[in-house]
């Protein structure tokens, strides 16, 4: 599918717009405050943010990262944020254009963007986001082409279950507590919206990742293997993978192996 340059271009303009919505979710969500109300304002001395210093990514660089009121450094997750919102957004714009299957991964992925950032901070995954993802994921996979409820079904259960079966194995083996109740929703959320197929994916990807910055983060810190990571930004790269990749790879892989995909 050709796209035309105006309509990607206006695409990115709206992950941008979004992303920088995404930023009040991320910072109020885990303090339980209202997403909605009161207006953008600066957390240290409440100066209300104007239209006009709330566009994305150049209101930040007009202002040099720093409030217009006060002067104090505006933290650079404000326009990462909205960066990263707006190329998810124009990459899958470009990959499935003006459809159902773009606005439903677009919902997707601006809710792992949200996820990502606030897990890495608090080690939280708001449940207003996951399960609620877990609904609103089964009830699309009703009108999308090439899904089905049943397999969006399958992805809840297999995505929950095996995720629930590895934590309660690890508890029972050490007596701790190696994962918490936030991932297994959020992979069942994930298996909702991309389905039962796309499960081991994101575990093995998620896994692999997490490894590999995992043990490096801990050999920089010379922390020892006690130290807390987060793994939901590691399950939101794999599914962010798969969206792209996925099928790719599992293909090349079965090459590999001398299997065919059915």
């Amino acid at each position: 599918m050709t796209i035309p340059a105006l309509y990607a271009l206006f695409a990115a303009l709206f992950g941008l717009l979004v992303g920088s919505f995404l930023n009040v979710c991320i910072c109020r969500l885990p303090k339980n405050e209202s997403i909605v109300s009161p207006p953008s304002h600066c957390p240290l001395c409440s100066y209300q943010i104007r239209w006009y210093d709330n566009i994305p990514l150049l209101s930040y660089l007009l202002l040099r990262g720093k409030c217009r009121g006060c002067g104090a450094p505006i933290s650079l997750q404000y326009p990462l944020v909205e960066l990263l919102n707006g190329t998810l957004t124009l990459l899958l714009f470009l990959r499935f254009g003006p459809t159902l299957a773009f606005a439903t991964l677009f919902l997707f992925c601006s809710a792992l963007v949200v996820i990502t950032f606030i897990d890495i901070e608090h080690q939280i995954i708001p449940d207003e986001i996951s399960l609620s993802g877990i609904v609103i994921g089964f009830a699309l996979s009703f009108f999308i082409r090439g899904h089905s409820w049943q397999n969006s079904l399958c992805g809840i259960l297999l995505g929950g279950g095996s995720l629930l079966l590895v934590a309660y194995g690890y508890q029972r083996l050490t007596g701790k507590e190696g994962m918490g109740g936030g991932d297994i929703k959020l992979l069942a959320m994930m298996g909702a919206f991309l389905g039962w197929k796309a499960v081991p994916f994101i575990i093995l990807a998620s896994s692999l990742a997490g490894s590999i910055i995992g043990i490096s983060i801990m050999l920089l810190q010379k922390k020892d293997s006690k130290l807390a990571i987060p793994f939901g930004p590691y399950l939101a790269f794999g599914a962010v993978l798969y969206i792209f990749y996925g099928r790719t790879l599992i293909r090349w892989y079965l090459g590999l192996s001398g299997f065919t995909q059915g």
